[in-house]
């Protein structure tokens, strides 16, 4: 049974049952150590913190547990079974983290409407909703600016391009890719950005389409004063429900992760890290250096709150870095944010902008992956060039906001554009998404702070609550 239930086909069962006693053994031992080995460091390790954690830092705990549970039975499978066998079992276990993903998906547009009109209604004027926008805005193109240049500079500096093979592309997931890349132009960025229908908006889940429906329906509200006030109250109802059902998915988070690593790193293995060493570590000292620019400027703004701000985020980060989904912690991001002291208003109104405008983790990779994949086939490009490059990667990276792989997207069609070959893309398929882990959670603590900081403009940033 339990064979069938982690993908194992008859062919390899066949060869365990067949084989001689000591290598029998030897497989059965294995199994057991490793699903021994791992409850009973889950075990103790509950036993010894459960009673003294919050119910927050059991689901990080929770999660941790399950990256690590993941990682290893993910590995187990890629060293043992045939490629059938991985595929079956890569193909099952994914199962988990798609019905978490989907779970998350369900409430993300109706959140993201109910809070963003209670947000801008509240704010009380289009004065007011200028104010706190621009100085989004600000953050925003500025936090952007600055990603795009650290990818820029290190790419330039460590030339990762230059040790990627050519016969390590994965031709068959560039070629998906293609077909959903589109040259960038005016008219399909404007189309992306203004809904024709809401409903049609909600339906797929368009982020950056909801919220400029919400802008003119809270804006609209606020204009109509004690006459929307039912409304706005009906709606701030639905808001706190929503928030509540937030509560009860996130404890499916744990089952979403393991299943996320197990089928990765069953599919992959971990002798991915040996043929991209040098990428992904160059790739990691950009986004190191991201985070202390992040983190430094918040300890400029915030001062001694960054601390408790990185505490506070540490469950969203941990679930967006193993999920590779930002979608997966809006709603518990938006809840921690105001826990931590962030009026709701504020939050309401940032947190949805920040999704669609800030993206730093994936702004920092568009041009280190555009760059590298140009310093592979040996094009030099000149640095006014690259600063060209720069600015069309600013642009075309707000006008596909909540699509799937959405970086690599971009970095296909400006490609495209500079006469770099798009199939490049191909080469740096293989380790995408162990690199999306960290541009998915750096992307989390952008929006973090983002939110925190604006609420510290407007003086809104309230005692952290219990």
């Amino acid at each position: 049974m339990i064979y069938k239930l982690i993908g194992v086909n008859e062919q390899f069962q066949y060869k365990l049952k067949n084989s001689t006693f000591f290598s029998k053994f030897a497989a059965f031992f294995r199994i057991f150590t490793f699903i021994f080995g791992v409850f009973f460091c889950d075990l103790c390790l509950i036993l010894h913190i459960y009673p003294l954690m919050k119910k927050s830092n059991k689901l990080t705990v929770y999660i941790l547990i399950a990256m690590v549970a993941g990682a290893a039975l993910g590995y187990y499978i890629h060293e043992n079974g045939e490629q059938s066998t991985i595929d079956t079992f890569s193909k099952n276990i994914k199962l988990l983290t798609t019905i978490f993903l989907r779970l998350i998906q369900m409430i993300i547009a109706p959140l993201v409407f109910t809070t963003l009109v209670v947000g801008i209604a509240k704010l009380g004027d289009l004065k007011t909703v200028g104010r706190v926008g621009g100085k989004a805005l600000l953050w925003f193109i500025t936090a952007s600016l600055v990603s795009l240049l650290i990818g820029l500079v290190l790419v330039n500096i460590f030339k990762p391009g230059e040790g990627i093979a050519l016969s390590n592309a994965d031709i068959s997931g560039a070629k998906d890719l293609m077909g959903k890349t589109q040259s960038f132009s005016i008219v399909g960025f404007i189309e992306h950005v203004f809904p024709k229908s809401m409903f049609e908006a909600l339906a797929n889940n368009e982020i950056l389409q909801i919220v400029v429906f919400s802008i003119f329906f809270g804006v609209a509200a606020a204009a109509m004063g004690e006459k929307a006030n039912g409304l706005i109250k009906a709606f701030d109802t639905a808001a706190h429900i929503i928030l509540k059902m937030v509560g009860y998915v996130m404890n499916f988070a744990p089952l979403g992760v393991f299943g996320a690593l197990a089928a990765v790193i069953a599919t992959k293995g971990l002798a991915v890290f040996v043929f991209y060493g040098k990428y992904l570590l160059y790739f990691l000292t950009g986004i190191g250096v991201l985070w202390i620019v992040l983190i430094g400027v918040g300890f400029i703004i915030l001062g001694k709150r960054m601390p408790s701000l990185i505490k506070i985020i540490s469950s969203p980060l941990i679930i967006a870095f193993s999920t590779t989904s930002s979608e997966a912690v809006f709603p518990k991001l938006t809840e921690e944010l105001e826990r931590f002291g962030c009026k709701d208003k504020i939050v309401s109104f940032i947190l949805p902008l920040g999704y669609s405008f800030n993206l730093d983790g994936s702004m920092m990779y568009m041009t280190f992956a555009s760059l590298a994949i140009a310093q592979a086939y040996g094009i030099h490009l000149d640095m006014g060039t690259q600063l060209t490059m720069l600015v069309v990667l600013m642009l075309t990276s707000k006008g596909i906001a909540g699509v799937p792989r959405a970086s690599l997207v971009v970095v296909t069609a400006t490609c495209a554009m500079f006469n770099i070959p798009p199939e490049g893309i191909a080469l740096i398929l293989p380790i995408d998404h162990f690199c999306d882990m960290f541009r998915t959670a750096t992307n989390v603590l952008g929006n973090s702070l983002a939110t925190t900081v604006v609420s510290k403009w407007e003086g809104a940033l309230e005692e952290q609550k219990a």
